[in-house]
């Protein structure tokens, strides 16, 4: 997935839609394969992915709540993308989620779920379960959500956070950093 800019549309005597697109990604070697099949083309609004540093200090973060309450920096975690994380979507859109059997582990099938219904199914007790995005594919607006949130339960355990200046000092360099360091699709932290 690469950055680009919708330029221009053309209807050819064909009836097909031309559409040009303006980028400064080199698409050269892939234009030259996919130009010989049919292919699913989505053109979507860019969202920059937050940066590493946003990673890291809501990680700073995670390990001081486990070190006050007990428990783990991963149940800590669990427990605050489930409370601000975003809900993961799929191509169309529309809300990830499952049903499983009652009383079955729902670990192997999404690493991030909250289960928000039982239903009988023909005589079957399900647990349906929302999926819920993990932190390397959120974007920077549902980053900070996630880390003000953490900043938040931080707080009210008495745990020392970055001022409200520093924080927005740093939400600017995650934008500047990412504005110059785009992402491609796919990467992780």
């Amino acid at each position: 997935m690469f950055q680009g800019r919708p330029k221009e549309i053309t209807k050819a005597l064909n009836g097909e839609w031309l559409i040009t697109i303006a980028t400064r990604y080199d698409f050269r070697d892939e234009f030259d394969f996919l130009s010989k099949v049919n292919c699913d083309i989505e053109i979507v609004k860019h969202r920059e992915i937050r940066s590493k540093q946003a990673n890291a200090y809501f990680h700073v973060l995670i390990n001081k709540i486990a070190a006050r309450i007990g428990g783990s920096d991963d149940d800590i975690k669990r427990d605050l993308v489930l409370k601000y994380g975003a809900i993961a979507k799929d191509s169309e859109g529309k809300p990830v989620g499952f049903m499983a059997p009652y009383g079955k582990g729902t670990g192997t099938v999404w690493k991030y779920v909250k289960m928000f219904d039982q239903r009988d199914v023909n005589g079957t007790l399900f647990n349906c379960y929302m999926c819920y995005k993990e932190t390397h594919q959120m974007d920077t607006a549902e980053m900070a959500r996630l880390i003000d949130g953490a900043i938040d339960e931080a707080r009210e355990l008495g745990i020392q956070t970055d001022t409200p200046e520093q924080l927005q000092k740093m939400k600017e360099q995650w934008a500047e950093y990412e504005a110059a360091h785009p992402r491609k699709y796919g990467d992780a932290d």
